[in-house]
């Protein structure tokens, strides 16, 4: 859909700005005043991670005006392998600060705001105000419902991204758009069953994948600064690296999608779990039993190259999927203690609940995963 720029046109070029955007100015499509009201945009990318990276890189190059970060995570070694606005000397340091150096490294007359904060209900209004769009390169459902509602509450466009193994998704959502808007949950009108869909962390991701995706974001916001071309708004463009094959699907507005009045505990909507929670202990209770409970099982549902990596002593590893599909079984009769944990709760939330089904009495779910173990009780140990 061509829905015009929204952005107006800013100030005069000047000489270097000119031999700069060179290329762009050759384009008819953008010309002067197209680059014109780049340089006046005021974009907001919700992370710099896989997908984020690429597009702010983009966005610097192309000389987007303001560049709005919200990030609160730090960089560590597992990003480098994608995020490839940070470096090895960047590991340890603030994601939103290393993504700032490297597009002030590419143009230094980037504006570029940070919000080095937990984005939720309370806040995500507040700073979406002062951005023409919002770019989300997050990869959990709670901040994809939680910022298209707060975009169709602020009337602004929502570029959005997604990518898992192999596979890629895009889409443009404006409620608001000239002619008829589309918003995230004419899509996906709710968030699927907590654990149904794995995270990038479980699953994988080709690294370059990030760059393909994250570069047609760009792509996408730049086409509604400028107002150039048909944007994604109505469509969907699914990417398989597979096959190579790129596919384009509709959707039109959904009726039977909830109306959006207000922002909500978007964690406690998708069923985001707590650090602990029924049929859940938390690393302190597991450090506790290891030293009390004899006969417990300890068990380790993540894949053999991430206990390679970090292993809480005393595992037994099988994977969640050999459990779940009846390749492997539990090495322990029905009323034995069993502990299941995996990375950070996902993995080890399904095989617990498959257990149960499956007749075991005593099956305990280790809040946070290893993660959380290092955090609480080996600080010394490898998190990824």
């Amino acid at each position: 859909m061509s829905i015009g720029p929204i952005v107006d046109v800013g100030a005069e070029l000047t000489a270097e700005q000119s031999l700069r955007y060179s290329r762009h100015l050759s384009l008819s499509e953008i010309g002067p005043d197209g680059q014109r009201r780049i340089a006046n945009a005021r974009v907001l990318c919700i992370g710099a991670g896989g997908l984020g990276a690429p597009a702010l890189l983009y966005f610097a190059a192309a000389g987007v005006g303001t560049i709005g970060i919200v990030e609160y995570d730090d960089v560590d070694a597992t990003n480098l392998q994608r995020q490839v606005i940070h470096g090895v000397a960047d590991v340890g340091r603030s994601k939103a600060q290393s993504a700032r150096d490297s597009i002030l490294e590419i143009n230094p007359d980037a504006r570029v705001r940070l919000h080095e904060v937990r984005m939720d209900h309370t806040n995500a209004q507040q700073i979406f105000a002062d951005y023409d769009l919002v770019l989300d390169g997050t990869d959990n459902f709670a901040t994809r419902y939680l910022v298209n509602d707060a975009c169709v509450l602020a009337g602004k466009p929502y570029v959005w991204g997604s990518i898992l193994g192999f596979r890629g998704q895009l889409s443009v959502f404006w409620d608001a758009a000239p002619g008829g808007g589309r918003n995230y949950r004419d899509l996906f009108p709710t968030p699927p069953p907590p654990g149904s869909v794995p995270s990038c962390s479980e699953a994988g991701v080709l690294g370059a994948i990030c760059g393909t995706m994250g570069s047609l974001m760009a792509v996408e916001a730049l086409k509604l600064i400028t107002g150039v071309g048909d944007v994604l708004l109505g469509r969907v463009l699914t990417f398989d690296a597979m096959t190579m094959a790129f596919r384009t699907l509709e959707f039109g507005k959904n009726s039977a999608a909830e109306a959006i009045t207000s922002l909500r505990d978007y964690d406690e909507y998708c069923g985001v779990p707590a650090t602990a929670q029924n049929d859940a202990i938390t690393p302190t209770q597991l450090h506790e039993l290891l030293h009390d409970e004899t006969g417990l099982l300890l068990l380790d549902v993540r894949e053999p190259f991430e206990a390679q990596i970090v292993q809480i002593p005393g595992s037994t590893l099988i994977p969640h999927t050999a459990l779940l599909d009846g390749t492997r079984t539990v090495p322990a009769a029905k009323d034995d203690p069993i502990v299941v944990y995996c990375k950070s709760g996902g993995r080890s939330a399904k095989v617990a609940d498959y257990l149960r089904e499956h007749g075991f009495t005593h099956v305990d779910d280790l809040a946070g995963g290893v993660l959380a173990w290092v955090d609480d009780i080996e600080p010394a140990g490898q998190k990824y």
